[in-house]
C-alpha cells in the first residue's frame, strides 16, 4: 500500500483528536463537577466546572450513604447480573437448537424469531401481558419481558453454524447428548460471541428505564436508570429524605453529577475485561470462509 501523504495523516489526526475531545471533555466536566466543593461551584456561577479548585467527596458520600441511590445501585447490579446470566442461557440454548440441522421444529421457530426482529408487539399488548402474569411492581417485569433478544439469537446461531461439523459428528459417534455437547464443546469455543452478547444484554439491563417507568410502581424498587432520570434529567431536587447522611447536603449540581458518574462507571469497568473478545465478536457473520 502507498504511504499516506503527510497532510492526509495530519488531517486524520486532527479529526480523531477532535472526536476524542468531544467525548472526553464533557465526561471530564461531569467528573470535575461531582468533585467540586461549594466555593468552586459558586465561582462558576452555579454551573459546570472544568477543574475542581477544591476536591470534595461530599457528593459521593451523600448519595452512597444508604439512601435511594445506594438502594438503586444494588437493585440495578442484581437485575443486570441475574438478567444477563438468564438471557445468555436462554439465548445460547435457543440459538444452539436453531443452528442444528434437522432439529425438530427449528424452522417454524426460526420464522418466529425472524418475525420478532421485524415486528414489535407494541406497548399496550406488552403491558397487558405483564399485568396478566401479575408481574407489575416486580423485579421480574424488568427481566422476563426482555429475556431473549431475537437479533442476539440470530447472531449467536450464525456463530454456532460456523463451528467445525467434525466436532458434532465425533460427539454423535461417542453417544454424547445435545446438552453435553452444548456445555462441554460449543460454549467453551464461543467465548467471543458470549462476551459480546453478554455485554449487549448487560448494557440493556443497566440502562433500561422505560420498562421500570411502566412496570415499577414503588419508588423503593427503582433501578439506577430511573433514579438517574428523576434526579438528573428531570432536575428533581435531592432532599434529606433521599439520602441517609446526617450532615448538610452538598449543592444540587455535584449531587446530580455524582449520580451520573455512578450510573456510567460500572459499564466502563466491565468493558476492559471483554475488550479482547469484542473485536472478534463484532465480526461474526461479516466474513465468509
Amino acid at each position: 500500500m502507498e504511504k499516506p501523504h503527510p497532510i492526509t495523516q495530519a488531517l486524520k489526526f486532527v479529526v480523531l483528536a477532535f472526536a476524542v475531545a468531544v467525548v472526553l471533555v464533557p465526561f471530564w466536566s461531569v467528573i470535575a463537577t461531582s468533585l467540586a466543593d461549594q466555593e468552586t461551584i459558586n465561582a462558576a456561577g452555579g454551573g459546570m466546572v472544568m477543574w475542581p479548585g477544591g476536591i470534595s467527596l461530599d457528593a459521593y458520600q451523600a448519595v452512597l450513604s444508604g439512601g435511594v441511590v445506594t438502594r438503586a445501585v444494588v437493585i440495578s447490579v442484581t437485575i443486570t447480573v441475574v438478567g444477563t446470566l438468564l438471557s445468555l442461557a436462554a439465548t445460547a440454548g435457543l440459538a444452539y437448537w436453531l443452528s442444528r440441522p434437522r432439529a425438530w421444529g427449528a424452522k417454524p421457530v426460526l420464522m418466529l424469531v425472524l418475525g420478532a426482529v421485524l415486528f414489535s408487539p407494541g406497548l399496550i399488548p406488552s403491558y397487558l401481558v405483564v399485568k396478566e402474569f401479575h408481574l407489575l411492581d416486580s423485579y421480574w417485569s424488568l427481566v422476563l419481558p426482555v429475556l431473549v433478544n431475537a437479533f442476539n439469537v440470530i447472531v449467536m446461531r450464525a456463530f454456532f453454524q460456523e463451528l467445525p461439523k467434525e466436532l458434532f459428528e465425533s460427539a454423535a459417534i461417542d453417544g454424547v447428548g445435545a446438552g453435553t455437547v452444548l456445555l462441554r464443546i460449543v460454549l467453551p469455543l464461543s467465548k467471543a460471541v458470549l462476551a459480546v452478547i453478554g455485554l449487549f444484554y448487560a448494557v440493556a439491563y443497566w440502562n433500561a428505564f422505560f420498562n421500570a417507568l411502566l412496570y415499577i410502581q414503588s419508588s423503593e424498587k427503582w433501578p439506577m436508570a430511573l433514579v438517574l432520570r428523576t434526579y438528573v434529567v428531570n432536575q428533581t431536587t435531592i432532599g434529606g429524605d433521599q439520602v441517609s447522611s446526617g450532615e448538610a447536603l452538598p449543592p444540587q449540581l455535584p449531587l446530580q453529577m455524582a449520580i451520573l458518574v455512578i450510573a456510567i462507571v460500572p459499564i466502563l469497568l466491565v468493558y476492559p475485561f471483554l475488550q479482547r473478545h469484542f473485536a472478534k465478536g463484532v465480526m461474526i457473520g461479516a466474513v465468509k470462509g
